[in-house]
């Protein structure tokens, strides 16, 4: 028998005995800045992952959907009012576990020596803040309980960066943002807050997955919500290591970063009817305020079977 024949009948039980392993899966997740992996790489949930982790860090929401959209990602963290233009853009996505933060977190800030002192201050004044995010929920939402109408601001759509820097300036008077961005103002700038969402908005937010990871990969997928949501739980109970791991992964200043997690007191909840009915009251409101084109039924787009997963010990 030839040599090279006798080779490979020798070798082969042994390839079949050591087959190759299979690679493991790979998690892709859309991040923003002070959100869920710092906190989770603090918590120490990401030990033994049987899947590949893979972190894209955007710098906000429209820009994490427009991933998620593209299929750069395969799920990532956004506010209910990005849900509401994530589904009016028609992105493939469902929301699979749901948080609470305390409304406070989207607040209206003007320089300290501003003459506006209440919402009704603002007819006429020029606001900064991102179209169909929660600032112009916020703004929208104020104004109407202040019976103004949308058309009494001028609404400058501009991204946070430039807006702290047009505030500073005087080019805005007013800017709804975020509660990293309201704590930096105040802290660096003396910002004086005049409306916070605290009875306004629901303070939801949810991770979003693509339909197609959610058929893919639905065991990385889950086991990744039950870390993340331990993440939080780690949070709550230690407040002081989450403000400091924040503002080192922000670049923030520490007494910012103890300013936005004394605030948020984010905590994971479990996607119920309680949880959708407030989703559709963001529909309905942005509706309304023609922010969106067509009316939404929030319900198609939240995905209830994952709690088991979140909640799982």
């Amino acid at each position: 028998m030839p040599l090279a024949r006798r080779t490979l009948l020798t070798a082969t039980p042994l390839l079949l005995a050591h087959p190759a392993r299979a690679a493991p899966p790979v998690l892709r997740i859309g991040d923003q800045k002070g959100g869920a992996q710092p906190l989770m790489e603090a918590a120490g949930v990401l030990d033994a992952l049987p899947y590949r982790l893979e972190w894209s860090q955007l710098p906000g929401a429209p820009m994490l959907m427009e991933a998620l959209n593209a299929g750069a990602i395969d799920a990532g963290g956004i506010g209910d009012a990005p849900f509401v233009s994530g589904i009016a853009s028609a992105i493939p996505m469902r929301a699979v576990s749901a948080t609470r933060s305390d409304g406070a977190v989207t607040a209206l800030v003007v320089p300290g020596a501003s003459p506006i002192r209440a919402v009704a201050d603002l007819k006429g004044r020029t606001v900064a803040t991102l179209k169909g995010q929660t600032g112009h929920f916020l703004v929208l939402a104020a104004l109407r309980r202040a019976g103004l109408r949308a058309d009494d601001v001028r609404f400058v759509f501009i991204a946070p960066s430039e807006a702290k820097s047009a505030l500073a300036a005087g080019s805005v008077d007013a800017w709804a943002t975020w509660r990293p961005y309201i704590a930096l103002a105040r802290v660096q700038n003396g910002a004086r807050e005049v409306v916070n969402g605290r009875e306004l908005m629901s303070g939801q937010s949810y991770t979003v997955a693509s339909t197609e990871a959610i058929a893919a990969k639905r065991a990385a997928l889950g086991d990744f919500l039950r870390r993340l949501r331990a993440a939080w739980d780690w949070g709550l109970a230690n407040p002081e290591e989450q403000a400091q791991v924040w503002a080192r992964q922000t670049g923030f200043p520490i007494p910012v970063g103890r300013m936005v997690v004394d605030t948020a007191q984010t905590r994971t909840v479990a996607i119920d009817d309680e949880v959708v009915a407030a989703q559709q009251q963001v529909a309905d409101f942005f509706r309304a305020a023609r922010v969106i084109p067509d009316a939404q039924v929030a319900a198609a787009y939240f995905d209830r079977s994952f709690n088991a997963a979140v909640f799982a010990a």
